[in-house]
């Protein structure tokens, strides 16, 4: 697990924010780190090349699933990274789950198909491709083989997916995508919970939940004690997470030129920057 940490650092999958300089995120509010979980591929670059990739080649939907697998089969055998990752995930459910009771495994457009599919590989199990259309195609167990449309009533499936947050794309897709086959997502299983309330979503949902890593303070004390982070960030990263909100309200009052210079920032931050400011994410005005 620790070797997991700190390649979350090393390929920049988890980025902490220099001082006073907090991160913008796509809702308009700010925060001290930023994850970019399919990073873990081994690179940054490396797993921009592969998002292009499945973005030339998504739409042929019976073609795909194989051709995902075979880029993340190449790199499994030359990034070691990569490799520790997949097989963390494979162990993982051999150790905690009942590998006999799961009949399928499903993975989510885009990201969870850097690690969904490879471990649907090594377990032998067929797999569930779910597109954002709420879509699936089928794959056999060597992917060998992929249909558009089958009846899986009774099938009892495994999501496996980079992240969680609030369990939203879990809600609003892959569940009623897997369900529309006459399956059900009984067990999840993440490489990182943000701890942001998406597993007890799933919970209340009545499906297992798991995860590799968990972004929490037992995490932050790891990073610090191997060097990763330093104790300011550590400090900063445990304020965030007690209080997310009151914590970034404190900062804006205490630097009021960081919204201002974000309006005059590039066009992403400054699109950011009015949203926040617009729908008073923040309560400051």
């Amino acid at each position: 697990m620790s070797n997991l940490i700190s390649y979350l650092f090393k390929t920049n999958a988890f980025r902490v924010c220099p001082d006073n300089k907090p991160f913008w995120y796509t809702s308009g509010k700010i925060g001290p780190y930023f994850i970019n979980t399919h990073f873990l591929y081994g690179s940054e670059e490396s797993a921009v090349d592969l998002l292009n990739f499945i973005d030339i080649e998504k739409d042929k939907k019976l073609e795909v699933p194989k051709k995902i697998l075979d880029r993340c089969l190449e790199q499994y055998n030359s990034n070691n990274i990569y490799k520790e990752v997949v097989d963390e995930l494979v162990d993982f459910v051999k150790t905690k789950l009942d590998v006999n009771e799961i009949d399928y495994i499903s993975g989510g457009e885009r990201r969870d198909w850097f690690f969904a599919n490879i471990v649907a590989y090594f377990l032998k199990k067929p797999f569930i491709t779910v597109f954002k259309d709420l879509s699936c195609s089928i794959s056999s167990p060597d992917f060998s083989e992929t249909v558009s449309s089958k009846d899986l009533t009774g099938k009892k499936v495994l999501h496996i997916a980079d992240l969680i947050t609030a369990a939203s794309s879990y809600v609003r897709a892959w569940i009623p995508a897997v369900q529309s086959l006459g399956a059900e997502i009984v067990w999840s299983l993440v490489v990182v919970d943000r701890m942001q309330g998406g597993s007890e979503r799933l919970k209340s949902l009545g499906i297992d939940a798991h995860s590799l890593v968990q972004i929490e303070p037992q995490m932050f004390k790891q990073a610090l004690d191997m060097g990763i982070i330093t104790k300011e960030q550590n400090e900063m990263l445990n304020k965030f997470y007690e209080d997310p909100d009151g914590t970034m309200k404190q900062f804006l009052i205490n630097h009021p030129e960081f919204l201002e210079d974000a309006l005059h920032s590039d066009e992403k931050t400054v699109v950011r920057a009015r949203l926040c400011i617009e729908g008073n994410l923040y309560g400051l005005n």
